[in-house]
């Protein structure tokens, strides 16, 4: 063999461990579970422990939970229905809303796909996966947020109403964000608005911010709590969690309350947190 013959043969076995390096995975999606995660070119791959959570342990958000589930529940039936943004402030029970959600409904046929922000661009093939699917499909964003420069959300506004391809109708879109228009917003922005027979136009760039958010027909919105909501919460997971004493023992309360101070918070998250801490210290 010359070295033109081996200089081939070589080309050609580097070739085919780049075609197989780069050709599209054809892995075959398990559909008995509940929940799945969305990873790019490795695909659908299931949650083999979701996260269960009851909407009985979701204090403080009743409205919420009433639209929420509402909403839920025409979808699993195959009556119409809107995608969700809940959005409002950290620790509030946003994404365990949702867990709560799968958890609910999912002997009737729910199933959840958490995508990551930077894998949108990734949803008309996800989707794509899921047309004709007997299952009903929420496509969970957790955290969402775009910054001014961030082009990644063209494809959530394609999916969500705007493409050339009609929604498929067992599929939803919940998001969560800590932002209601789900990107920044600046000061000299106002500064784009003009007034016009008595009436505000917004300029161009918030105008494109509201767009995408306008294109979830249902907006649950999520405020700090009191100190009375805190220590309700705090109150309900002592009791789950079987806690020794209540919060109606001072100390307990008082040590909830320093707790929340210490954290600048008081969310559900950090009432959780307290509650697990303190009836792990006491036994």
């Amino acid at each position: 063999m010359d070295q033109t013959e081996q200089f081939l043969e070589k080309a050609n076995r580097l070739l085919q461990r780049l075609e197989a390096l780069f050709a599209p995975q054809t892995n075959t999606i398990d559909w008995g579970h509940i929940a799945y995660r969305w990873r790019g070119k490795n695909g659908l791959l299931p949650v083999a422990e979701p996260h269960r959570v009851r909407l009985d342990d979701l204090l403080c958000m009743a409205r919420q939970k009433n639209e929420i589930t509402r909403n839920t529940q025409q979808f699993v039936s195959g009556n119409s229905a809107n995608n969700v943004l809940l959005w409002g402030s950290r620790g509030t029970g946003k994404s365990s809303l949702i867990k709560a959600i799968l958890n609910r409904f999912s002997d009737q046929g729910l199933r959840l796909i958490e995508v990551e922000k930077h894998e949108l661009v990734d949803l008309p093939d996800i989707v794509d996966l899921l047309i004709g699917r007997p299952e009903r499909f929420i496509i969970y964003c957790d955290d969402l947020s775009f910054e001014a420069d961030d082009a990644s959300y063209k494809s959530l506004k394609a999916i969500l109403d705007g493409s050339i391809s009609a929604p498929p109708e067992n599929v939803l879109i919940y998001a969560t964000s800590n932002r209601r228009h789900l990107m920044p917003e600046y000061m000299r922005e106002n500064l784009e608005a003009e007034v016009v027979d008595g009436e505000i136009h917004h300029g161009e760039t918030t105008e494109e911010k509201i767009s995408l958010s306008e294109r979830f027909g249902l907006w649950l919105s999520f405020y700090p709590f009191n100190q009375e909501q805190y220590l309700d919460i705090v109150a309900h997971w002592l009791a789950q969690l079987g806690s020794k004493t209540g919060i109606d023992d001072e100390p307990t309360r008082a040590e909830a309350l320093r707790w929340a101070r210490q954290r600048g918070s008081r969310s559900g998250r950090v009432a959780q947190q307290f509650a697990r801490d303190w009836a792990g210290r006491l036994g």
